[in-house]
């Protein structure tokens, strides 16, 4: 005769099941920036910015990212990458509609550059070094730096006022943190 368990124990059983589902959700929405200092953490915010976070975790998955350089990093502002020619003036060519959204740009912050025209965000991002309230509403929010943002204070400053790098770091890689064998959520 089988043993008849209780809802309890089969409620108990089915609990790891949700756990990985769970954690297989949070190593999908997140991202491994390697830099030559370390690995950078960023949470993505698909709730935020879908089709944003789509883009950019399609193009980390294309390997578009790996050693691409950050060509404008201001002090006391913020660090830009994600042109292919390093100069500001490439993206991967798909421009994105603006998903512009409420949430602040604190320290840490990962966020589209655009042109003038609101839809023209495409492969371009920064990461802010301190609260921007002046960027709020006005580009697209689409992660959060959760660990290594000292890693990101690192990151060699470009000249005063234009933030141009002279022989810049690079990102090493950039990965959907699902995709790295034996991440943890």
């Amino acid at each position: 005769m089988a043993k008849r368990t209780s809802k309890k124990a089969d409620k108990a059983k089915s609990k790891p099941a949700a756990n990985k589902s769970e954690a297989d959700s949070e190593l999908e929405n997140r991202l491994y920036l390697e830099l030559e200092t370390g690995r950078v953490v960023i949470h993505l915010r698909p709730d935020l910015a879908p089709n944003h976070v789509a883009r950019i975790k399609e193009l980390a998955r294309q390997k578009f990212y790996d050693g691409i350089a950050f060509h404008r990093v201001i002090e006391g502002f913020m660090a830009q990458t994600g042109c292919p020619h390093g100069t500001g003036t490439g993206g991967s060519g798909h421009k994105l509609k603006a998903e512009f959204n409420a949430e602040p740009h604190v320290r840490g912050t990962c966020s589209m550059a655009r042109a003038q025209d609101p839809d023209s965000a495409d492969s371009q991002f920064f990461i802010v070094f301190e609260p921007a309230p002046h960027l709020n509403g006005q580009y697209t929010v689409w992660g959060q730096v959760i660990a290594g943002m000292e890693l990101v204070d690192q990151i060699k400053k470009g000249a005063p006022g234009s933030g141009t790098v002279r022989d810049p770091d690079r990102i090493k890689s950039l990965s959907v943190a699902a995709d790295v064998k034996g991440a943890k959520a």
